[in-house]
C-alpha cells in the first residue's frame, strides 16, 4: 500500500496550521495584538457578513492569536444587543459554544456619533485600552453608507491612528455614483491614507473561481496559443438571480443594475480574463495588468446595450406575481433598470474584434454567475454543420466547476456526433473541502496585507470612465427599460444582442451531473 498522503485527505486543523504559516510569519501571529473595528456594527452588513466571518475565521484559529474585535454605531446597543443579532447567522455548532463564549470576550461596543470629534477620542481611548503596553495593527471596516465615509475616515485619521502599528482601512461599495463622484471620494481617502492603507473591498475577488481564472489562464500550456482573437468568438460574463428587490428597491432605485452588478462585479471578471500574464503574483504587478485592460475598452455606447425592468407573471406564486413597480419602496414611474446587457471592446493586439457580453438581472430564471468562452467555428467542416461550437465555461456560482463543452462521436453504430463535456465540478472533485467564503478570504487578505484582489484607485477611475457616459445618458434621456417576465431569462432583444455581436445559442445541449445518483 502507497505511504503518499491524499493531500485532499488531510485533517482540518493540518489544512488551517499551514494555511496560518502561509498568512503569517511565527512572530506577528504570536506576538502582535490586532484590533478589527466594525463601523456600523448595528447595521445588516455587520449582522449578517461581518460578525459571521470574523467568528469563523476566530473559531478556525486564522486570525492572529491576540485579535480583539471593536463594534461602533449610533445605537445605543449592549453587547448582549450586538451578540443576538449576529448569532442567527454565525451557524454556530452545539461544540463550538465554548469557543464563541471566547469570541465573544474579545468583543466590546461603543455608541457614538459618526460625525462626533469627541466620540472618535473616546474610540481611541477603548483601543489604547486593550493593548496597553504595546502599539496594536488596527483595521476599520467601513460597514456604512457612503454619505458618512468623509466624516468617519476623516475622524479616523485624527484620531484612532496606530502609533507603532499599521492601520487599514476596508471601504465597501459603492465607490460613488459616476466618475466625479468617485474621483472626489479617491482624493479624500487619499488626503488621509496611503494606498497601501485602504482596501476597497469587492466580495466578488475573493470568489474561489474568480481566483481560479489566474491559475486556469496562466498555469495551464493549453489555453495560452487559443486564448485570443483567432480563436475566441465571443465572450459572455454572466450574473443572475431569481429574486427581485424584497422591499429593498427604494436602496437599489438610487443605484440600478448597472451600479450595482456591471461596473465592479462583471469588469472586473473581465479584467482577469482578458488581461496579459503579469510578472509576478505581486498585488502591484496583477493590478497593472488588470489597469490595461480597462484602459483599451472604449465607453460603451447606448445602441451596445439592452436595459429591461422585470413585470410581475401572472402565472407565478408569491412575489413572483410582482413587478418592480409593485414594490412599495419603488418610486412610483422609476425607469431604473434590473436587468442590463452591455456589449464591450478590449481594443488591443489580443483581443481586438471579439465581443465581451456583460448580462446581470434580477427576477430571472436562475441563480447563476459565470465566465463563458464561445469559440469560433472549426474551419474546412466535414461533418455537415453537425459541429456546435466549443465552449469553456467557468461557473462562479452555484456548484463552482469548470467544464469544456466538446464534440465526441456518439456512442453506437452510426458515425455522428454529439456534444458533451470535460467536467470538473468541485463538490465531487473535492468532497471533503469546505471552499471559505468570499469575506473570509479577503478579510484576511487585509490581516496578511495583500491587495492583489481589492480595488485600485486607477483601475477605480477606468471602470467609472467606462460606464459614466452611458449612466448619465440613460438618466438624463430617461431611457425606459423593455419590460420582462419575472422568472424570465430577461428580455428578448438581449437574446437578439448577443446574436447580433456573433455568440450562437444553440439551445439543445443539457449538462448532465455525472456524478448524479
Amino acid at each position: 500500500m502507497s505511504n503518499v498522503t491524499n493531500p485532499l485527505s488531510r485533517t482540518r486543523s493540518e489544512v488551517f496550521r499551514q494555511l496560518r504559516r502561509e498568512l503569517y510569519d511565527d512572530e506577528e501571529f504570536r506576538q502582535v495584538p490586532h484590533i478589527f473595528v466594525i463601523m456600523g456594527a448595528s447595521g445588516d452588513l455587520a449582522k449578517k457578513k461581518i460578525y459571521p466571518t470574523l467568528w469563523w475565521l476566530f473559531k478556525d484559529r486564522l486570525l492572529p492569536e491576540e485579535t480583539y474585535f471593536v463594534g461602533f454605531a449610533r445605537s445605543r446597543l449592549t453587547l448582549d444587543d450586538v451578540r443576538a443579532a449576529c448569532v442567527p447567522y454565525m451557524k454556530v455548532k452545539e461544540e463550538d459554544s465554548e469557543r464563541l463564549s471566547a469570541f465573544f470576550n474579545r468583543n466590546s461596543y461603543l455608541a457614538g456619533r459618526y460625525t462626533d470629534g469627541e466620540s472618535f477620542t473616546q474610540l481611541q481611548c477603548h483601543l489604547d485600552s486593550l493593548a496597553p503596553e504595546t502599539a496594536a495593527n488596527r483595521l476599520f471596516y467601513l460597514a456604512l453608507p457612503p454619505t458618512v465615509y468623509n466624516d468617519v475616515t476623516k475622524n479616523i485619521r485624527q484620531h484612532c491612528m496606530s502609533d507603532e502599528g499599521w492601520t487599514r482601512v476596508i471601504v465597501e461599495k459603492p465607490f460613488g455614483r459616476d466618475l466625479q463622484s468617485s474621483e472626489e471620494l479617491s482624493a479624500h481617502l487619499s488626503s488621509l491614507f496611503s494606498e497601501e492603507q485602504i482596501y476597497r473591498i469587492d466580495h466578488y475577488l475573493g470568489k474561489e473561481m474568480v481566483q481560479n481564472l489566474m491559475v486556469l489562464r496562466f498555469g495551464n500550456r493549453i489555453f495560452g496559443p487559443i486564448w485570443n482573437r483567432e480563436s475566441v468568438a465571443c465572450v459572455v460574463l454572466t450574473f443572475k438571480e431569481p429574486f427581485g428587490t424584497h422591499g429593498r428597491g427604494g436602496y437599489f432605485d438610487d443605484f440600478g443594475i448597472i451600479r450595482d452588478v456591471m461596473q465592479n462585479h462583471l469588469l472586473q471578471m473581465l479584467t482577469l480574463v482578458a488581461m496579459e500574464k503579469p510578472t509576478s503574483t505581486d498585488s502591484d504587478d496583477v493590478r497593472d495588468e488588470k489597469v490595461k485592460v480597462l484602459k483599451c475598452i472604449a465607453p460603451v455606447a447606448l445602441s451596445d446595450v439592452v436595459l429591461g425592468q422585470y413585470v410581475g407573471n401572472p402565472e407565478g406564486e408569491g412575489e413572483a406575481k410582482q413587478g418592480y413597480l409593485d414594490d412599495p419602496t419603488v418610486p412610483e414611474g422609476s425607469c431604473t433598470a434590473t436587468f442590463a446587457t452591455a456589449v464591450l471592446y478590449v481594443h488591443n493586439e489580443r483581443w481586438e474584434g471579439v465581443p465581451f457580453v456583460l448580462r446581470c438581472g434580477k427576477a430571472l430564471n436562475e441563480r447563476k454567475a459565470e465566465v463563458r468562452l464561445q469559440f469560433t467555428d472549426v474551419p474546412g467542416d466535414i461533418f455537415n454543420s453537425q459541429c456546435q461550437r466549443n465552449e469553456l465555461v467557468v461557473r462562479v456560482q452555484p456548484d463552482e466547476a469548470i467544464y469544456a463543452k466538446m464534440m465526441t462521436k456518439k456512442p453506437g453504430m452510426y458515425f455522428s456526433t454529439e456534444e458533451t463535456e470535460l467536467d470538473l465540478t468541485y463538490r465531487s472533485r473535492y468532497r471533503d473541502v469546505k471552499l471559505p467564503d468570499a469575506y473570509e478570504r479577503l478579510i484576511l487578505d487585509v490581516f496578511s496585507g495583500s491587495q492583489m484582489h481589492f480595488v485600485r484607485s486607477d483601475e477605480l477611475k477606468e471602470a467609472w470612465r467606462i460606464f459614466t457616459p452611458l449612466l448619465h445618458q440613460i438618466e438624463a434621456e430617461r431611457i425606459q427599460p423593455m419590460p420582462y417576465t419575472y422568472g424570465s431569462r430577461g428580455p428578448k432583444e438581449a437574446d437578439e444582442l448577443l446574436k447580433r455581436v456573433g455568440f450562437h445559442y444553440g439551445g439543445t445541449y443539457k449538462w448532465v451531473d455525472p456524478h448524479a445518483v
